[in-house]
C-alpha cells in the first residue's frame, strides 16, 4: 500500500498529494521535487495501491502515470472520478508504443486537469502542481 513521504525538519503544506507510478527512479525524482517544495506525499507503485491510498486518504491532488502493470492509468482515472468527480488529477506518460501525446489526449479526455510528458523539467512538475491547487482549480 501507499507510503507517506515528508521531508525531514519541514512542515509539509496543507496539499496532500499521491504519486502513482511503477518505475522507482521516476517516483523517487518526484518525491524529492514535491517534497523539497514543502508537499506531503504518498506514493503507490501500481493502480491498484494507488486506488487503495487514494480512498483511504482523500489526497487533494493525483499524480499517476499512465502506462503501469495490474491497472492502467486510464482506469485509475476513471475509478478516481467515479469515487469523486472532483478529484484533481495529473497525468503523466512516456507514451509507450503509442506516444506520449495520444496517451495523454486520452488522459485529459477522461479528467486528467493537467497532463506531462516524460521525461519533465522540476519545475513543469511544480508549475502544473501549483495550477491544480490554486484557487481557480
Amino acid at each position: 500500500m501507499g507510503r507517506r513521504v515528508t521531508a525531514p525538519g519541514v512542515f509539509p503544506s496543507m496539499a496532500k498529494i499521491l504519486v502513482i507510478d511503477d518505475d522507482p527512479f521516476v517516483r523517487t525524482t518526484i518525491r524529492r521535487i514535491l517534497v523539497r517544495a514543502g508537499y506531503d506525499l504518498w506514493v503507490a507503485e501500481n493502480g491498484d495501491q494507488g486506488l487503495e491510498c487514494f480512498k483511504r486518504d482523500r489526497p487533494d491532488l493525483v499524480i499517476t502515470d499512465i502506462i503501469m502493470p495490474e491497472r492502467e492509468g486510464i482506469e485509475v482515472i476513471r475509478a478516481i472520478r467515479a469515487i469523486d468527480p472532483a478529484a484533481r488529477i495529473i497525468a503523466i506518460s512516456g507514451g509507450g508504443r503509442i506516444g506520449a501525446a495520444d496517451v495523454l489526449a486520452f488522459a485529459a479526455k477522461f479528467g486528467a486537469r493537467e497532463v506531462i510528458g516524460k521525461p519533465f523539467e522540476p519545475s513543469e512538475l511544480t508549475d502544473s502542481v501549483a495550477r491544480c491547487l490554486g484557487p481557480a482549480a
